[in-house]
């Protein structure tokens, strides 16, 4: 046999010995993260069980704040082994519990579980009553890292802003500095603002948008100089994809920059393609570094036309659009968005960090506008 066949036939057999080896080292990892994933179930568990446990003595008035002081100090003495129970990590469990036991996150498990022996955990001491606790290993709670939790409990002020960073965290498996940076670009309330002012036209599309879009996009990690050119945004964003699609939301998946379709004899480029695979659509992103003006969006509806003829597959839904400007004047985006048929939305970029207040005080605006016009129709 040729001495080139032998060596193809080797290089066959070490690329095949190889994958199987990554297919072992692929189970030994998702058996790691799994194992993870339970250690921080239970974890979370004892942390609401703990607080639980104080809230319910102090309510009782069978304790005061000075026996929670006491028991962190006996843990100290006693148990040196276990650790992460001090004074102010006691009052934090306590503060958990006392923050989502009456939500809607856990209050119907709570209900369910009043007549459910083997979901409720007795806690039995010497010359007491029974404790009852609630088990909440089934609940999103338990999906999230403790560090996130204390994270969300010290900045989120509603409990619907607490619940959607809970489900973003979880959803996206944010990290803390992920989760951190999303807070401080008050990503809850452009969220909010979005699904608020998200156009006809997207709304019709028979599939469920909230919380994929924002009303505006904040870019402070690119460092663009004033002004900056279209292309010098483009760059930008391409170099710090990662973070881009951390504003953007993981289910963002990139598909390439200046994407090249032709209609008739024509070439034209759309300036960023992701695809997103929960709406299971194509998302064209056009940047403009001016401000909003109509023939913008006409643009923009003829590459969705073209992706959707062209480039979309059976399967997929009609492809979304995103025109991404430096600013915008709302009425003139209502306007142009009202006579549009194809799913577009129009939002703003910056590049500092938003005014958490200002913010707030636009989406109570935009909430108390949507009521009124709501009552009017009525």
């Amino acid at each position: 046999m040729p001495a080139g066949n032998v060596l193809h036939i080797l290089k066959e057999k070490i690329m095949k010995l190889e994958n199987q080896f990554t297919e072992v080292v692929q189970l030994i990892k998702q058996a790691r993260s799994n194992a993870y994933k339970a250690i921080n179930v239970e974890l979370i568990n004892c942390y609401w069980q703990v607080g639980e446990y104080i809230s319910k003595r102090i309510a009782q008035a069978t304790w005061g704040d000075k026996t929670v002081n006491e028991l962190a100090l006996f843990i100290e003495k006693r148990h040196p082994d276990l650790k992460g129970y001090s004074r102010s990590a006691l009052y934090r469990m306590r503060q958990f519990h006392e923050t989502y036991s009456n939500t809607k996150i856990v209050a119907p498990l709570v209900r369910q579980m009043q007549g459910v022996d083997n979901h409720i955990i007795r806690i039995v001491a010497p010359a007491v009553t029974q404790l009852q606790l609630t088990d909440i290993r089934s609940t999103i709670l338990s999906t999230i890292s403790w560090t996130n939790h204390l994270i969300i409990l010290a900045r989120a002020k509603t409990e619907e802003e607490r619940e959607f960073y809970i489900r973003l965290s979880s959803q996206e498996n944010y990290g803390k500095r992920e989760l951190d940076r999303q807070i401080s670009s008050s990503v809850y309330e452009r969220v909010m603002m979005g699904n608020l002012k998200m156009p006809t036209s997207l709304k019709e599309t028979d599939r469920d948008l909230s919380n994929a879009f924002k009303s505006d996009y904040v870019l402070e990690f690119l460092d663009l100089p004033v002004p900056h050119s279209e292309n010098d945004l483009q760059k930008a964003l391409i170099a710090q994809m990662k973070s881009f699609i951390l504003e953007l939301g993981k289910d963002f998946a990139f598909m390439g920059e200046e994407y090249r379709i032709q209609v008739g004899n024509t070439d034209f480029e759309i300036d960023l393609l992701f695809f997103h695979r929960g709406l299971q659509s194509i998302i064209a992103v056009e940047l403009k570094t001016d401000k909003f003006k109509p023939e913008h969006l006409g643009q923009l509806n003829f590459y969705l036309e073209a992706l959707d003829r062209d480039v979309k597959k059976e399967h997929e839904k009609p492809s979304i659009g995103i025109l991404l400007c430096s600013e915008q004047d709302t009425e003139v985006v209502k306007y142009a968005l009202n006579r549009s048929l194809s799913p577009a939305m129009v939002a703003a970029y910056q590049t500092q960090l938003p005014d958490k207040e200002l913010l707030q005080q636009k989406l109570r605006y935009i909430i108390d506008n949507n009521k009124a016009s709501t009552t009017d129709k009525a």
